[in-house]
C-alpha cells in the first residue's frame, strides 16, 4: 500500500489489532504497527500519542455524538429518554465496515492490563459525556450520573452484541434493547 493512501487512521487501528492478536500487545511496537499499515512511524504519531490510544480511536467523536444526541432530545424527554436519543446519535458511528473490530478489541483488552486501564479511562470519558450533557439539560447531578452509567453500560453491551450480530446495520436496535434490559434490571433493585 502507498503510504499516502487515504484512511490512514483506520489502517493503523486494523494493523494494531492484527499485531496485538498475533504477538500480543506488549510485544508489538509502534514501528511494526506503522509498517503493517504501510505508513511511517511519524504518521502513526500524527494520529495517536502511543500504541495504547489506538484502541480509543474515535472516542472524541463518540462523546460529541452523545452530547449532541442528548441536546437534541425533546425538552419533555426523561433522562433515560435523552440517553436513548444519545444512543441513536452514537449509532451513526457504528457502521457495518467496522463491526469486525469489536470482538478483536475486546480480545486485545482482555489480554492486557495496560489496555484494561485505558478502557476504564475511555468508559469514564463516555460517562462524563453523558452526565455533562444531561446536567446541561437541567438534570440534577445524581440522576445524571446514574443515567450516564446506564447509558455507558447500554452502549458497551450493544457494541459487544452488535459485533457478534448477524445484522450489521442493527446497532441502534441493539442499543435500545440493551437500555430497555438495563431499565428492567434497575427496577428490580428496589
Amino acid at each position: 500500500m502507498s503510504r499516502w493512501e487515504p484512511e490512514a487512521r483506520e489502517r493503523l487501528v486494523r494493523a494494531a489489532l492484527d499485531l496485538f492478536s498475533e504477538q500480543g500487545y506488549d510485544s508489538t511496537t509502534v514501528a511494526e504497527i506503522a509498517e503493517r499499515a504501510g505508513l511511517t512511524k511519524s504518521t502513526f504519531f500524527r494520529y495517536f500519542p502511543d500504541k495504547r490510544e489506538v484502541l480509543a480511536a474515535g472516542q472524541d467523536t463518540l462523546c460529541k455524538l452523545i452530547e449532541e444526541g442528548i441536546a437534541a432530545a425533546p425538552v419533555s424527554a426523561s433522562p433515560l429518554e435523552a440517553v436513548a436519543a444519545a444512543l441513536d446519535a452514537a449509532s451513526t458511528a457504528f457502521v457495518p465496515e467496522r463491526r469486525d473490530l469489536g470482538e478483536r478489541m475486546e480480545a486485545a483488552i482482555a489480554a492486557s492490563s495496560e489496555l484494561q486501564e485505558r478502557d476504564a479511562l475511555k468508559r469514564l470519558g463516555l460517562t462524563n459525556a453523558f452526565a455533562k450533557a444531561l446536567e446541561n439539560r437541567g438534570v440534577d447531578d445524581m440522576t445524571a450520573s446514574l443515567a450516564a452509567e446506564l447509558g455507558v453500560l447500554a452502549l458497551k453491551r450493544a457494541q459487544s452484541d452488535w459485533s457478534k450480530s448477524a445484522n450489521p446495520t442493527a446497532f441502534r436496535e441493539i442499543a435500545h434493547q440493551s437500555l430497555k434490559e438495563l431499565r428492567t434490571a434497575n427496577s428490580k433493585l428496589s
